[in-house]
């Protein structure tokens, strides 16, 4: 096929042309078949010997010259890649450059020489073209068809008498895909000796038993992600076609060409023509680009008509499955025309290990426009197509993202609907896929799936406000005529209304007993559905269940919510319910925390953050509520500053600022440091943000805790009036005796305490503050022997999980106290230690502990403060954040821990860290 000007053009940095003018060899007079005449008797052509010229700009690749140096040490090496990746200017450049450890005998094959006899006449003509004397007795190929298996044994024992090596370079093999030939071929190589080293240049792997040469280490390969052009020989090719000024360029046509050499060198002359290089760089279009060209002439129009529509069909995805091209061809031979593709290496590639390929995105994006162009009105079609493939077999986020192209917003919907996929929105390792996916769609579709999956999206992004609006949206949809009872429909609402949570400024009972009415309206809604789909779904009893929960957590239950979250967990065993497992031991670890159950408390919100490290869940899926949970745990053992790097964390968190449970704990915290440290005004200020009206069980907590800021500052009164609007529960209860106290009204906050005392299921937080109120109305009504008694009887309860806040807030009372009872003070002497940290753990008596490793190396102030973060499990993310350092150099330092550790991986680094007592 003649070559385009386009295909002319790339010749630099690809595949250089074969002369237009061929000149004749020499005739032979001597008897039989004339030497320089093929056995069909047509002259060979001379030009097929002379290696090819490098063009004059393009590029020096050293390292690549080096390699093929190194192979031709060897006897095969093999330099594979697709049409204009560089392989015939590499080998001229090597063979030009005198690195050869022999004389260079090159042959351009082409399609004629298919016949054995015709290919091994150029093959002898080669080595006699380049001076490579061969004996008379050799002979010449008497036949087209074949070659006498004499005349190769006579030329491999001519071969392997040289005196020094012979380098024989065969370019276009893929045009000679005989198998007689490459037999023979391997053959004359491994009988030839050391003194043939044979250089093979192809689009296609040659049909030799390459792996037997890999296996016995006789053969170098310089394969297509090898001859892919490196950023640095980008810049300098950009350089040599007078575009030095935009080297910043070089990153966008490499994502675009992935290194394709005539891909870059085309592109740099489209630069040298345009207006703007930079803007072109950034966004040419493939239509207006001589790439375009190329690629359809040299590659596309060169295969057979199957394997073109299977080419144009299947370049609307970013990967293919045979089974997947099947459908969208109508054929069933998808498998083996993919199979062909890939090794020939026409721009596509496998997928390790999977039956799946992908296209060269930029031969993707020229066979779009080409499918547009000649197809007008079959794209969306075959998009829809794919989609449903890709949404059957379990591939959602891949065939949603097929749908949008359609574009075809109304199927997609109604499939999440319909198919009570909407959940994978929420949880799921698809969800930020998925929510991406939507986040395009207008905001004006009509009908109630639409809505729906607007609704579920804003709620993935904690836009409760917006997902209310769109769920009465849907409710309006549902009451029109004739939409039908749509039971799926119906039921995702009622799911969707459960998780947003009831609107604000409620009485707890009514919030409460809202969740508990849309939990049991979205189960009886569900067992109205057919079996098999809600149990394909276990992401739907997982929101269920967690939309409960978080409901009892609003309205100020918090023994049953942690009874619900509890529950949660238990029921989230599957990976797709992986979000809801997160959140729901994120949240029971805030709890248990506030109920002083600080090891239960630590090791579930490590566990959640854990589980999003192992999801890789990005940023914006990441809710601050675990970091809030360990902020507590610090809190309460005294650690202020692991309290304030938590809570910063919680603070950067998506759901911060949207969330009233993860604000008002924020708020919560950041008050409680400011009066660790004697700053009541600013503890009062950290309470008083724009957060609006709140459900009762976050209004509670900032109102205990405002009434704490209140009794710091000394003003009992106030610290009684923020109590009064706050509805009950123990944690008001056992505040409002406290300032009932410091106001002296000691009989009242007794009675207050009375009913506490008694209940059998209190928690370790509230036995702790209740002892410690009966202790200071003692000391005050001089009762020293009961407050002394109900001081210890504090400090045992607190002890076991290290309980320091209560104790340093309460006042100088209780060093007075301490002092008077010196055996108080020495047998809680934990109460005064320096702080452990969050994570510590006790150690093993030395007689139980294994000897501990050898350090050849110490670490750094720095390293040791990264690895203490990493035992902390926040990601190199979190850790680069709290440190102020940049990711790179954060995983810079982790390398170096490793290797002083001797370990490879953060887990086992902790564990040896703490054997060596650095943590």
């Amino acid at each position: 096929m003649p070559r385009s000007t386009a295909s002319a053009a790339a010749a630099g940095e690809g595949e250089s042309a074969t002369p237009a003018l061929p000149t004749l060899a020499t005739m032979s007079d001597d008897g039989g078949t004339p030497a320089h005449l093929a056995p069909t008797g047509d002259p060979l052509l001379a030009a097929k010997f002379s290696v090819p010229s490098v063009p004059r700009n393009a590029i020096r690749r050293q390292r690549l010259l080096d390699r093929l140096t190194e192979g031709t040490a060897g006897p095969l090496t093999l330099i594979t890649g697709p049409a204009g990746a560089g392989k015939t200017t590499l080998a001229a450049s090597w063979a030009r450059g005198g690195s050869a450890p022999g004389p260079v005998a090159w042959l351009t094959a082409e399609p004629d020489d298919r016949a054995p006899g015709v290919f091994w006449a150029y093959v002898l003509e080669a080595l006699n073209h380049h001076q490579v004397a061969l004996p008379d007795e050799v002979g010449q190929p008497g036949a087209a068809d074949r070659v006498d298996h004499s005349l190769l044994t006579r030329l491999a024992s001519a071969l392997a008498q040289l005196r020094r090596p012979v380098v024989l370079v065969i370019d276009g093999l893929e045009h000679v895909p005989v198998r007689a030939v490459t037999s023979d071929l391997d053959f004359v190589l491994n009988h030839a000796g050391p003194q043939l080293r044979l250089v093979l240049v192809s689009r296609v792997d040659p049909l030799l038993p390459l792996h037997r040469y890999r296996a016995d280490g006789r053969m170098r390969e310089i394969r297509g992600p090898d001859l892919a052009f490196t950023r640095q020989e980008a810049a300098r090719l950009l350089r040599g076609h007078g575009l030095g000024g935009y080297e910043e360029s070089v990153d966008a046509l490499l994502a675009r060409t992935e290194g394709w050499a005539a891909g870059l060198r085309l592109c740099a002359l489209e630069m040298q023509r345009a207006d703007d290089p930079a803007e072109f760089a950034r966004s040419f279009a493939a239509s207006q680009s001589a790439l375009a060209d190329y690629l359809l002439t040299e590659v596309f129009a060169a295969q057979p008509a199957a394997t073109q529509e299977l080419l144009m069909r299947g370049s609307i995805l970013d990967r293919v499955h045979p089974d997947l091209a099947n459908v969208l061809t109508g054929c069933e031979d998808a498998e083996w025309i993919l199979a062909e593709l890939t090794r020939a290496h026409l721009f596509v590639e496998p997928i390790d290990g999977t039956p799946w390929c992908r296209y060269q995105p930029l031969f993707s994006e020229v066979l779009r426009m080409h499918l547009r162009h000649h197809r007008p009105g079959l794209e969306p079609r075959l998009r829809r197509r794919a989609a449903t493939w890709l949404a059957d077999t379990g591939r959602l986020a891949e065939g949603m993202e097929q749908a949008a192209a359609a574009p075809d917003w109304e199927w997609a919907c109604t499939r999440m609907v319909s198919r009570l996929e909407i959940g994978r929105l929420l949880t799921g390792p698809e969800a930020p896929r998925l929510e991406r996916v939507f986040a395009d769609m207008p905001g004006d579709l009509p009908g109630v799936a639409p809505a729906l999956v607007a609704a579920a999206c804003a709620l993935a992004r904690y836009d409760t406000a917006n997902c209310r609006a769109r769920l009465d949206r849907a409710e309006d949809e549902l009451r029109r005529p004739g939409a039908g009872p749509a039971p799926e429909a119906r039921f995702a609402l009622a799911l969707l209304r459960l998780l947003a949570g009831p609107p604000p400024a409620q009485d707890g009972d009514r919030v409460c007993r809202a969740a508990e009415s849309a939990a049991q309206q979205s189960r009886e809604l569900a067992d109205q559905l057919p079996r098999p789909l809600t149990e394909a779904h276990q992401e739907i009893e997982a929101l269920r269940r967690y939309g409960l929960a978080c409901g009892l957590q609003l309205g100020g239950r918090p023994d049953e919510a942690m009874r619900a979250f509890d529950h949660t967990v238990e029921g989230c065993t599957a990976e797709v319910t992986g979000t809801v497992r997160e959140g729901s031991l994120g949240r029971l670890a805030l709890m248990e925390s506030e109920r002083g159950e600080l090891s239960r408390a630590e090791k579930h919100a490590l566990l959640a953050l854990e589980l999003a490290g192992d999801r890789s869940a990005p940023p914006t899926r990441r809710s601050g509520i675990s970091h809030l949970a360990l902020a507590a745990v610090a809190l309460e053992r005294g650690e202020l500053r692991a309290a304030r790097r938590r809570v910063d964390l919680a603070a950067a968190s998506p759901d911060a600022g949207h969330d009233q449970v993860t604000d008002c704990e924020i708020a919560v915290a950041r008050s409680r440091l400011d009066l660790a440290h004697g700053r009541w005004q600013a503890a009062l200020a950290a309470l008083k943000g724009d957060t609006g009206p709140l459900a009762p069980g976050p209004a509670r907590r900032l109102a205990v805790a405002r009434s704490a800021a209140q009794l710091a500052r000394g003003d009992p009164a106030s610290a009684i009036a923020a109590l009064a609007e706050c509805g009950g529960g123990t944690a008001r209860t056992l505040a409002l005796a406290q300032a009932r106290i410091a106001a002296g009204d000691l009989d009242q906050a007794l009675g207050l305490l009375a009913p506490l005392d008694r209940r059998p299921d209190a928690g370790t937080a509230e036995q702790i503050r209740i002892r410690l109120l009966q202790s200071h109305a003692a000391a005050l009504a001089q009762d020293t022997e009961t407050a002394c008694r109900r001081l210890h009887d504090a400090l045992a309860a607190a002890r076991p999980e290290r309980i320091r806040r209560p104790f340093t807030e309460a006042g100088p009372w209780v060093g007075h106290l301490l002092e008077q009872r010196p055996d108080l003070a020495t047998g809680h002497a934990w109460l005064l230690d320096r702080p452990a940290s969050v994570n510590s753990r006790p150690r093993p008596d030395a007689g139980d502990r294994p000897p501990a490793p050898v350090m050849v190396e110490a670490l750094t102030d720095r390293e040791r403060e990264v690895l203490q973060h990493g035992a902390e499990l926040l990601s190199t993310e979190e850790i680069a954040e709290a440190m102020y350092l940049s990711v790179n150099t954060v995983k810079t330092h982790l390398r170096s821990i490793y290797r002083k550790l001797t370990v490879s991986r953060r887990g086992d680094a902790v564990r040896r860290a703490r054997e060596l007592h650095l943590l």
